[in-house]
């Protein structure tokens, strides 16, 4: 378990006029069964003892959200958030997403029917009757925006979820998405190492002036933020960077190992983790409605327990993304 025991009182954020409240941390559980989405990798990542363990942690922590989807593990994350909501009789508020490019004759990444379907085999393996936030996992360009929205809508007069939103939408794709009745919530990649969507005119500008939740994952950059990944030396068995390198070969570079430990030094006068640390920038920042962890351990946790413990003020923050521009 994590250390301390004192349970931790997380902010929340109401999410629009839908009666859904989200608290500042979820837990992100993409790696139960898997690692993330990607087919080679399924039945492998957290296995489910481990995942139940975790989300033990968790709870005790005082992290009441589980952010999944349909693709995690091949639906093994949803079935083991399942099995703990039955044996351990607690209910989290969920997210949970849909998309995948596969076809099944015309039946596309996000047409109405497969979405229902979909959402059909989400709830049971959950074993919940409503998902609190339900996504779009990606854009599916053959789709119209219209009518993805309009599934989303029919599933939420039918009491199945409660709202809906989209994930890794660009600016252009989210507008496209508010014309066509708009979306309550948006959950893209943001942490210090990849902050385009607080570029001008970005998403998080965008969400701001439109009054769209904006939900980051990958807070600490495939585990670049941690510390784990130390110049000259080889990446840690098990790392993203021995799984899924690709999104993240633009930071294996001289200089940002020269950042990185100077992130460390700043952590370090903290009394804090480089994760701590920043996972407390993106806190920092009132655009952030929810931060999705997603810990490989129950100890992976205690990052949290700090950036709550030490929030970071604005000149803190306006120093570390100084030391990332």
């Amino acid at each position: 378990m994590t250390s301390g025991s004192v349970r931790l009182e997380l902010d929340q954020r109401e999410l629009g006029d839908c009666g859904v409240r989200l608290p500042r941390i979820a837990l992100g559980c993409g790696n139960f069964g898997g690692v993330g989405s990607a087919p080679a990798f399924f039945g492998r990542g957290t296995s489910e003892p481990d995942a139940l363990k975790l989300m033990d942690a968790a709870w005790e922590l005082g992290i009441t959200h589980f952010d999944t989807a349909d693709a995690y593990g091949g639906g093994r994350s949803e079935q083991a958030i399942g099995r703990w909501i039955r044996q351990r009789g607690l209910r989290p508020t969920l997210t949970s997403k849909t998309f995948h490019p596969m076809r099944q004759g015309g039946d596309h990444g996000l047409a109405p029917a497969r979405i229902a379907r979909q959402l059909d085999s989400s709830l049971e393996r959950l074993g919940v009757d409503r998902i609190e936030l339900y996504l779009a996992h990606d854009h599916d360009p053959e789709v119209p925006l219209e009518e993805t929205l309009g599934a989303f809508e029919q599933a939420r007069d039918r009491g199945l979820i409660a709202a809906y939103g989209v994930s890794n939408f660009d600016a252009p794709a989210l507008e496209r998405a508010l014309a066509a009745g708009g979306p309550l919530a948006v959950q893209n990649s943001h942490s210090l190492l990849d902050r385009g969507d607080a570029d001008a005119g970005g998403v998080l500008a965008l969400c701001a002036a439109s009054g769209v939740a904006y939900l980051a994952f990958s807070p600490l950059a495939g585990g670049w933020l941690t510390g784990k990944y130390r110049r000259d030396r080889p990446f840690p068995e098990g790392s993203r960077m021995t799984q899924r390198p690709e999104p993240y070969m633009a930071f294996v570079a001289g200089e940002m190992y020269d950042r990185l430990e100077q992130l460390g030094r700043l952590a370090s006068e903290r009394g804090s983790s480089m994760a701590g640390l920043a996972i407390a920038w993106l806190l920092a920042d009132p655009r952030v409605g929810q931060v999705v962890v997603g810990p490989g351990r129950p100890e992976h946790l205690e990052p949290v327990r700090e950036a709550i413990a030490q929030p970071l003020d604005q000149a803190g923050r306006a120093r570390l993304e100084e030391l990332f521009a």
